[in-house]
């Protein structure tokens, strides 16, 4: 995995939640999801129910964490593009995401879990003094 690539995924690693970019029906959904990093890949937790969850299988999905509203100096955006599945994780990754919410969208939760295998990353670093503004991974 190159460098940038696993830069990206150190940064995941720092926050809990970001945001699945799918389409459903043609159309791009931005979909709420916790996750966690595991062996190089981006294990995430989202409601069930719906339609985006049945539009991620087995698509090339985008998902996008960031820590803009941390108050941190170094602020950044990290992307993923990968292929998501539907997997079952293993009992010690489960942990990993803490507790579940009760309700979604005044919903039950009810939790699905998708792998995103990265591809390529994107990380966006904002005020960073060396001048870089993007990296883009392939």
């Amino acid at each position: 995995m190159p460098s940038e690539e696993l830069r990206a995924i150190e940064l995941l690693g720092r926050v809990r939640y970001g945001l699945l970019a799918t389409s459903v029906r043609a159309m791009p959904v931005l979909v709420p999801a916790q996750h966690v990093v595991a062996d190089g890949r981006v294990l995430l937790m989202l409601q069930a129910t719906g339609e985006h969850l049945r539009a991620g299988c087995g698509s090339v999905v985008a998902y996008g964490a960031d820590n803009l509203n941390s108050g941190a100096a170094a602020l950044w955006s990290v992307q993923v593009t990968g292929t998501a599945e539907t997997v079952s994780p293993k009992e010690e990754e489960l942990a990993h995401f803490g507790p579940r919410p009760d309700r979604i969208d005044g919903e039950d939760f009810r939790p699905a879990y998708l792998c995103v295998e990265p591809r390529f990353a994107t990380v966006h670093n904002l005020g960073d003094s060396a001048g870089h503004s993007a990296q883009h991974m392939q």
